[in-house]
């Protein structure tokens, strides 16, 4: 029977014994099935994932989450007519849907902001969905700092889908603002909206546009992870081509219609159909994937290492600087005490 056995060096120069393999494929130890041990568990307890969608009314907002994951989420909405909607303040509502597919359970919360960039005045409009993002940091750190750690409800955006309008020659200060505001807070994926309003090359134009001035104006967007040197091309080519979509220019319809003998979703114009998941069309497929199948982890990963932990490290900095004020007053009031106590005797 073969047998190998490796060698190092410790610090003194002795040498320690590393590991030994045998030739005896039966001696197998079992490590290598961590992963399925992780996958399994996984599983069982399910997958969370909480998505924001900003931006002015009439944008195709509430279509698209629908579209994206092929569901009713906004069955019961009530639409505000133009006065009601001038004197209209942000608020910030919550859709909660468990999803399942193929045994695998994703319990999806949509975070929705009707009424914003929809007043006369919009002045500090996104402020109240910046303090949104920052309850949800505050709750987490309390429940994380809690005694009963076990079943922490998890909360935070862990994205904001925010749609651009289509009208116009790039972005608004509105759209400077809000992002600049909250682009240190929460993961912003910008999104072209409505973009069977525009042609193909107007489409490509605005991107360009788009792209400057997020680079001009220093937003930080969500950045995509650089691939590893070993990924297949294939990936690297899907990677790159995420990366070259933002704004992802989207459309989106719950409409199913029928386009050479297939049934379809899509919008019915005069002059032919525009299909929602044809990437010939809009990038609504290349969202899709990102944000579900290939982003969604790393989205989360982002929100828990960077933003989070950006907020964590605040909250702690503020306490620790409140616990050293209060024991310096304290011990300025105890010499003050003893001051005066010598002096009166």
């Amino acid at each position: 029977m073969l047998e190998c056995t490796w060698y190092s060096l410790n610090i003194l120069g002795i040498p320690l014994i590393m590991s030994t393999i045998t030739g005896n494929p039966s001696e197998y130890v079992g490590f290598a099935t961590l992963p399925n041990q992780v996958h399994r568990k996984s599983v069982k307890k399910g997958f969370d994932f909480t998505l924001m969608v900003s931006g002015e009314s009439g944008l195709g907002k509430s279509t698209l989450v629908n579209s994206l994951f092929l569901t009713d989420l906004y069955k019961d909405r009530n639409l505000l007519n133009a006065e009601e909607r001038i004197t209209q303040t942000v608020e910030i509502t919550k859709h909660t849907v468990d999803i399942e597919e193929k045994g695998v359970k994703l319990k999806l919360t949509i975070v929705d902001t009707p009424g914003f960039g929809d007043a006369v005045n919009n002045t500090e409009c996104w402020k109240s969905v910046a303090d949104y993002i920052d309850q949800q940091f505050e709750q987490y750190f309390r429940d994380e700092s809690g005694l009963n750690r076990k079943n922490i409800q998890d909360n935070r955006v862990h994205c904001c889908l925010y749609f651009i309008s289509p009208f116009g020659h790039g972005l608004r200060p509105l759209d400077v603002e809000f992002m600049k505001a909250l682009h240190e807070k929460v993961n912003i994926v910008p999104v072209l909206a409505k973009a069977d309003t525009l042609t193909p090359a107007e489409v490509k134009k605005k991107k360009i546009k788009i792209r400057e001035e997020i680079e001009q104006y220093g937003i930080k967007i969500y950045q995509f992870p650089d691939c590893d040197s070993d990924e297949d091309e294939d990936f690297k080519q899907q990677d790159q081509e995420l990366k070259e979509s933002i704004p992802f220019a989207v459309i989106g319809s719950n409409t199913v219609v029928e386009a050479k003998g297939k049934r379809v979703r899509g919008r019915l114009y005069p002059w032919g159909i525009v299909e929602v998941e044809n990437p010939a069309h809009c990038d609504f497929v290349k969202l899709r994937n990102m944000l579900v199948r290939t982003h969604m982890q790393d989205l989360k990963d982002v929100t828990r290492e960077t933003h989070y932990e950006n907020y964590r490290a605040h909250c702690i900095q503020s306490m620790t600087r409140m616990v050293v004020k209060e024991r310096n007053r304290k011990y300025a009031l105890a010499r003050t005490l003893h001051h005066a106590s010598v002096t009166s005797h």
